[in-house]
């Protein structure tokens, strides 16, 4: 029997950390919990999780801190959860390499659903065989400058490494398969979550975030189409 994917919990309130805690032991993870960020950094350094469940308000650390201090070090997938549905917390999130964001109050359903949904995605990374041979051209997209080792997880623009996160991978790889298409959110959405929905937001915070790593190399990768969505910006 495979062992169960772990979960870490951090959240300041305890009721909301045992309602997701049995939501998740009943969907077959095992849960830890942490009541704040401080506590939950050290969780992490401790064992690192399949995937960590962060409140963004919370005392000692909050959720933004301890994101960046795990993304120091890990690429775990992480989910954010936040009373404020606000713009400025939904970017700040995603762009710090969060991989979902799920506003309170919320159901248990459709979290787990979230989180099963990530962790599809992370276990597609890691699905390649490690004695594949690399570079073939179903293992590879390219355009230009821009290239993804889809066996690897890796993008490059001009050679230079640009690290995404799982989501933004898949993002960027919709666009890339169908050059010169323009998608729009809702088609976007479903390559990149399947059967879970989110806001039109979710996926602008994502463009947003590629874009910025992408300039950082000196790249424009995404276009967007006004009134519709988005398309590869390389001709």
């Amino acid at each position: 029997m495979s062992e169960r994917p772990s979960i870490l919990v951090v959240d300041d309130d305890p009721h909301l950390r045992e309602v997701v805690s049995f939501a998740l032991t009943q969907a077959g993870f095992h849960v830890e919990q942490a009541p704040h960020g401080r506590a939950g950094l050290e969780q992490v350094r401790r064992s690192v999780p399949a995937l960590i469940v962060l409140d963004i308000m919370m005392p000692e650390m909050d959720g933004l801190e301890l994101c960046r201090e795990v993304r120091r070090t890990h690429e775990i997938p992480i989910v954010f959860l936040s009373s404020r549905d606000d713009e400025v917390d939904r970017i700040l999130g995603l762009e710090l390499g969060g991989d979902d964001y799920i506003t309170k109050p919320f159901s248990p359903r459709e979290l787990v659903a979230r989180i099963k949904a990530v962790l599809r995605r992370v276990r597609a990374t890691a699905s390649a065989s490690p004695v594949a041979p690399a570079a073939t051209p179903s293992q590879v997209l390219q355009r230009g400058p821009l290239r993804l080792d889809l066996d690897l997880w890796r993008a490059y623009w001009n050679e230079q490494e640009v690290v995404l996160t799982v989501t933004e991978f898949h993002l960027l790889a919709a666009l890339l398969r169908a050059p010169g298409k323009a998608f729009t959110r809702d088609e976007l959405m479903t390559r990149v979550y399947e059967d879970v929905v989110v806001s039109d937001r979710t996926i602008d915070s994502h463009v947003r975030h590629i874009r910025h790593k992408f300039a950082a190399a000196g790249g424009e990768v995404i276009q967007t189409v006004h009134g519709l969505g988005y398309r590869l910006a390389i001709p």
